[in-house]
């Protein structure tokens, strides 16, 4: 699963990715960059919908 690392300017595949939701209730997927640590988030998406 790749999402877009703000601190590497690059797309990375998540390390840990996990399903939380947001105070509003809105879907989101969680993990963490594998080269710098930084987290990522996809907002809106499952882990399910995902694959």
């Amino acid at each position: 699963m790749q999402a877009y690392c703000v601190k590497c300017r690059d797309k990375r595949d998540m390390n840990g990715p996990r399903d939380e939701t947001t105070k509003n209730g809105k879907p989101i997927i969680k993990g963490t960059c594998p080269t710098c640590g930084t987290g990522l988030n996809i907002i809106g998406k499952t882990m399910a919908e995902m694959s």
